[in-house]
């Protein structure tokens, strides 16, 4: 649980950071977000040698920054343009990826 609340809290503050090149902004921000996620979901996969940990992590993180994009307008921490987007919604897909990539670290069962 402190894993995810650190992610969502990080990654919420991280996910606004762009990189204008030519006239385009690159969310870069959501995806070092993404990839702190990734690492804490591996981290726990490995070590706990489960992927409860890794989908606990997920969910608690999806949910805690869902409240965060929630909030009344002015409070609101996440916004719907891309790089919220891409924050909100990479959650459940590096979330899924992870849970098939821990798999693998599970005890052999006899």
């Amino acid at each position: 649980m402190p894993a995810a609340l650190f992610v969502a809290l990080a990654g919420t503050a991280l996910h606004r950071r762009d990189l204008v090149l030519g006239g385009a902004q690159i969310p870069w921000g959501a995806a070092a977000a993404l990839l702190l996620l990734g690492s804490a979901e591996l981290w726990l996969g490995a070590a706990f040698r489960s992927v409860i940990p890794t989908a606990v992590c997920g969910v608690l993180c999806y949910a805690l920054t869902g409240w965060l994009s929630t909030l009344e307008t002015g409070k609101r921490l996440v916004i719907g343009d891309a790089a919220g987007n891409i924050w909100v919604f990479g959650i459940g897909v590096v979330t899924l990826v992870m849970l098939l990539w821990c798999r693998r670290y599970r005890p052999p069962t006899e």
